[in-house]
């Protein structure tokens, strides 16, 4: 496939899906309504670009007969699930090779697609990449509003760049695309790497919406999963948490010492077994959660050296 040859940028909006049959016919109406608004600013190949991350139900049918029918629309299909991540990155690897400008979003209808238009915008006056921004998450439920929050709290205070209130939807030029690919990790958490690239960039603010149809695919156990594989790829923080709490630790057995030592040369007795077990038990505790997070991290140098494909292309209909 070739970029089109007019001097308008060809556009790809890639749309990570994974068990989504319920919507995608709502999502291609909605997204084929954004790019006949923008005929004036991008190249008729513009096109939506489905990536199936190894769906259970009918989502690839769904986006097969969606491109019997309409051109502007593509796919490719994930030989298994590798994850949100990784079939974002396949989505821009395939994009990469006829778009000029790549907007990433979810299929779930939730996030604002008549911003794109803005994006594009904000691209043409020379940003490379242009975040999607919610204005707030009043839509979402006070638990998930709370641990969203203190996640990108957290993040900043371990020294990670992320945006605020920032998922995944955004717009990249090819340069931006082209860089982020040449990342080779296997552990991803774009929302951390973006950031790292360098190049200048916009945001666009938006609000965002219920679901219209389908479920959710972040339940609790995802979230804090994807939360975790932020930190941890991103910060060396908590290694350095666990140092300084050994140090403390030494401190406090020292001033023990020299207090049972006292003890001893006043012929005190001394008692509190009970607070002896329970220090042991504690300690024992800290240590464990230690050598986890040092395993995360022995674990992740494991998975990068192996250097298997982050995904498997089964089909595409381009």
């Amino acid at each position: 496939m070739v970029k089109e040859s007019d001097n308008k940028p060809c556009l790809a909006i890639v749309v990570p899906c994974y068990n989504e049959s319920p919507v995608l016919e709502q999502t291609t109406e909605r997204l084929l309504a954004v790019l006949e608004g923008m005929s004036e600013a991008v190249s008729p190949g513009s096109r939506i670009l489905y990536v199936d991350d190894g769906s259970h139900d009918a989502t690839w049918d769904v986006i097969a007969q969606l491109h019997g029918r309409d051109r502007r629309i593509a796919g490719i299909s994930l030989a298994n699930n590798s994850g949100h991540q990784n079939a974002l990155m396949a989505g821009l690897a395939t994009a990469a090779r006829f778009a000029d400008l790549i907007v990433t979003i979810d299929a779930d209808l939730q996030d604002d697609e008549t911003v794109i238009n803005d994006m594009v915008r904000l691209a043409q006056k020379g940003n490379d990449i242009v975040y999607g921004i919610r204005r707030s998450r009043a839509s979402d439920t006070w638990f998930k509003r709370t641990t969203a929050q203190s996640f990108y709290r957290i993040m900043s205070c371990l020294g990670a760049k992320t945006v605020y209130n920032h998922a995944d939807y955004r717009l990249m030029t090819l340069r931006a695309a082209r860089t982020l690919l040449c990342y080779e990790e296997r552990n991803l958490f774009l929302r951390g790497l973006i950031p790292l690239l360098g190049y200048r960039t916009a945001q666009v603010n938006y609000d965002r919406k219920e679901r219209q149809a389908g479920e959710s695919k972040y339940p609790l156990a995802k979230m804090l999963g994807f939360a975790f594989e932020g930190i941890t790829s991103f910060s060396m923080s908590l290694v350095h948490m666990v140092l300084w709490l050994g140090i403390l630790f030494l401190l406090i057995a020292m001033g023990i010492s020299i207090w049972v030592a006292t003890c001893l040369l006043l012929k005190k007795a001394i008692t509190g077994w009970a607070s002896l077990i329970l220090s042991v038990w504690f300690c024992s505790g800290c240590i464990l959660i230690g050598l986890g997070i040092v395993g995360e991290y022995v674990g992740k140098i494991y998975m990068e050296v192996k250097r298997r494909p982050r995904y498997n292309i089964k089909d595409e209909r381009l």
